[in-house]
């Protein structure tokens, strides 16, 4: 299927092909594997610790697609890694040694657990930000909105009150932004106090070589666990895990989720932090379940359901769509149409919810892009064509604190 046979839903419209990247592939990952220097905030940062060309397929058809789509609005578009040699090596744009940037266990290379490459991703962010502005993204995300219209719109512009761009988890009574995907200018109060509070968690005990244990200190105290209005039970190896102790794990694995619902919600008069206050007026989160989740929306998080519907092929001309093929068809038209990014996901949570999108695209490679699935046209989509319309804000309020106190002191 050529990709003129590819509809384009209403909604949607076609990018300008003066500002796309069109290049062959070997071409895009010259300029990435060669980055510039940075210039000034639009930065789009993503890690993989062994480095763009070690990546998954499936993701570096994700990195690809930011840098086709952006760079030519001038972003720079760099995956840094933890290779010696390398030029995107985190070395050469942080000090690796700094024990105000970093914890000791990232400077002595000990991160450990079952999670350390995420862990290690984890802790490269709010340096990055702080230093440079610009977008932190994992290489999970896959890019569909408007994302210089809207840095134009908040951040980038000295105009408007916005000063972060993110998602947020659940509804907007809550506090619980996404940390695979964070924006801001350099310097940014928040993110600031953010990384803090994490570098303490890290700090404490002599020292933490990983996130384990985390959401039981008293810093975090009175901050909810992740996953506790939806309890979630698993099985594995004959063990059973329970709501209350897989709430714990999700807390630790997503420590900096709890770091950053934290801060928004701290008064802290000391430091003249009106975390509440700054969260209604300079925070611009959207939905993460329109706006980052809408494939799982649609197939109930059932990652096999979304693997066989994103598989199958569009019918030809002529043929009648099928019931699957319809399902399929409506996720990507609502993919399109809705959201400004869809994050596949990995790690702790194929413990807990089994397979999803993402895991069975590594799997079976290159099941994400066969010419002509509805798969290869929502990839199409998000190069191509891009939503009329930037997701809205939720409208967050001032509400009570969590805490009332210094940041780094215990009550």
């Amino acid at each position: 299927m050529d990709f003129q046979d590819y509809p384009i839903p209403s909604g949607v419209h076609t990018i300008p092909s003066h500002l796309l990247d069109l290049r062959p592939d070997p071409e895009i990952d010259q300029d990435l594997l060669h980055p510039k220097p940075v210039t000034d905030e639009k930065n789009i940062w993503f890690f993989w610790h062994s480095g763009f060309s070690n990546m998954h397929p499936y993701t570096r058809r994700n990195v690809r697609a930011w840098h086709r789509r952006f760079s030519k609005q001038g972003w720079a578009i760099r995956v840094l890694d933890r290779l010696p040699s390398s030029p995107l090596n985190v070395a050469n744009f942080l000090s690796i040694s700094d024990p105000e940037t970093f914890p000791q266990a990232f400077i002595d290379g000990t991160i450990g657990g079952d999670h350390a490459p995420q862990h290690t991703s984890d802790l490269v962010r709010w340096p990055l930000l702080l230093k440079y502005g610009g977008v932190y993204a994992d290489v999970g995300l896959i890019q569909i909105g408007d994302l210089d219209r809207l840095w134009n719109q908040t951040v980038g512009n000295p105009a408007s009150r916005f000063e972060i761009l993110s998602y947020n988890a659940g509804p907007v009574e809550d506090r619980s932004l996404t940390n695979y995907f964070l924006c801001s200018s350099r310097d940014n109060p928040f993110f600031a106090r953010c990384h803090k509070l994490f570098l303490e968690l890290w700090a404490a005990d002599g020292g933490k070589t990983s996130t384990e244990g985390m959401h039981a200190s008293p810093l975090l105290k009175g901050i909810p666990l992740l996953g506790a209005k939806e309890p979630l039970s698993f099985e594995e190896n004959g063990k059973k895990f329970g709501p209350e102790e897989v709430s714990k794990m999700l807390s630790d694995y997503i420590t900096q989720g709890q770091v950053m619902t934290m801060v928004m919600g701290l008064i802290d008069q000391e430091d003249g932090w009106d975390g509440p206050k700054y969260v209604a007026e300079h925070l611009y989160a959207m939905d993460y379940m329109v706006g980052s989740q809408l494939i799982n929306v649609f197939t109930e998080w059932n990652g096999l359901k979304a693997f066989e519907l994103m598989s199958l092929p569009l019918p030809k001309r002529g043929e009648v769509e099928s019931e699957d093929q319809r399902q399929a068809r409506e996720i990507v038209e609502g993919c399109l149409q809705k959201s400004f990014g869809f994050k596949l996901a990995h790690g702790l949570i194929l413990r807990v919810m089994g397979d999803t999108l993402g895991s069975l695209w590594r799997r079976h490679d290159g099941s994400d892009n066969v010419p002509g699935t509805y798969a290869t046209w929502l990839r199409h989509g998000t190069i191509y064509w891009t939503p009329d319309e930037v997701p809205p804000t939720l409208d967050f309020q001032v509400i009570e604190p969590y805490k009332r106190g210094p940041l780094l002191r215990t009550e």
